[in-house]
This record gives structure tokens, sequence and C-alpha cells, in this order.
């Protein structure tokens, strides 16, 4: 019975995913929320990624394939979503293998969650709870975003990490409010170190904060 804990917790995110409809889009009325690809996508990903977690080969890969196809949305078999995930129109939405999304996140089409081609392990983005993220964001590297954190439209986030309770906009991103209070502060670098993600600023102060991806020390 034990091995069966995987699959109801499954089923579990994805009443969450149909609440996480409702709670954000006024326009879902009745069982319409069974016409979202977000959804599709989503909850034929939970069937994936349980195939993943328990070792299947290619299986995994050929489906998310054929979940692509299907919803125009690409989740790699191995990324790891909390319940609660609302992905709005959703076409070209990309999440790379190791990110993982924590609870009652919101995603935007035209999304990417992707890796900088720099690294191996943890090589894409961790998203805490109540994340939202507008269209068009790009989010590169096995970086880390807190609780609470609003990305605006088109921001791009390059190796930086975004504190919880912050909301960031621009290319490249800076926070523009923070703890309900409007400012203009730079990103806090992240760096690996032993396949570990480190926060810049607190390991190291001498080293810049973030200044998009054209600055070379940041491709090391």
């Amino acid at each position: 019975m034990a091995g069966l804990a995987p699959i109801h917790t499954d089923m579990r995110a994805i009443i969450e995913d149909i609440r996480a409809i409702y709670r954000n889009d006024p326009a879902c009325r009745n069982i319409e929320f069974l016409l979202y690809p977000g959804f599709h996508a989503v909850a034929f990903h939970r069937f994936i990624h349980f195939l993943w977690r328990v070792g299947v080969p290619f299986i995994p890969r050929l489906l998310s394939e054929f979940n692509r196809f299907l919803t125009g949305l690409e989740i790699h078999p191995g990324a790891t979503i909390g319940p609660g995930l609302f992905i709005d129109h959703g076409m070209g939405l990309v999440i790379g293998e190791t990110t993982e999304i924590g609870r009652n996140c919101v995603l935007f089409h035209n999304v990417t969650l992707g890796g900088t081609g720099k690294h191996h392990r943890k090589r894409h983005p961790t998203l805490g709870d109540n994340v939202y993220v507008g269209t068009g964001a790009i989010l590169l590297g096995p970086i880390t975003v807190g609780d609470n954190v609003k990305i605006g439209a088109n921001s791009f986030v390059f190796m930086c990490d975004v504190p919880a309770n912050c909301t960031i906009a621009g290319t490249p991103a800076r926070i523009v409010k923070r703890n309900g209070k409007s400012c203009d502060e730079e990103l806090p670098r992240t760096k690996v170190v032993e396949g570990r993600t480190v926060n810049v600023e607190w390991a190291d102060a001498s080293v810049p904060p973030c200044e998009g991806p054209d600055t070379p020390s940041q491709w090391g």
C-alpha cells in the first residue's frame, strides 16, 4: 500500500490544480477547467513524473513529447511541481528537468524556467510558494525564487536569487517592491559551489550584483 502514496498525492495535487483555476481565472465557469491546456499539461505531467520517479526508461520522455504536441507546453518529466499550479494560456512555456515549483504558483505563456548550459545536476530554477511569473519572463540557472514573489512580464533573471515578498521587473530584472514598499534594488547573484547554489550576496560581498548575461564574470 505504501507504493500507492505517490498516486494519492498526485490526485490531491490535481484537485488543488483545479481549485487554482477557479481561484485565479474569473472566466472559468462550471466545468470549463476541462478546456484549459495548462491543466491538461500539468495533470498529464503528474502521471509522467510518477513514471520518472520509479525509474521507467524512455517512456516518460516519449510521453512528455506527446504532451508538448497536444498542449504546446514543454515540461520535462523530471520537473517537480507542487499542488495548485495554474498555467494561464501556456503556449510556449518551458520547464526544465531540475526545476522545482512550490505550492499555488501562477505561470503565464512563454515563460521559460531554463538552464544556462554551464551547470550539472541542479541546473534550473527553484520557485517557492505563491510565486507569480508574468508573460514571457525568462529565469535561467539554478536560482532560488522566494515565497510570495511577483515577476513582471518579459523580465529576465540570469543566475540571480529573488528574495521572498518581492516584486521584480525589467531586463535584467531589479527589485521594484519589497515587503509592500516601492524600491529600486539589484538582485543578489548566485553561483554553484560543489553542486549546490550559494547566494553570492552572503558568500562573497566583493562580487558585484546581477547585471545581466553579458557580464563576463557570470559565465564561469
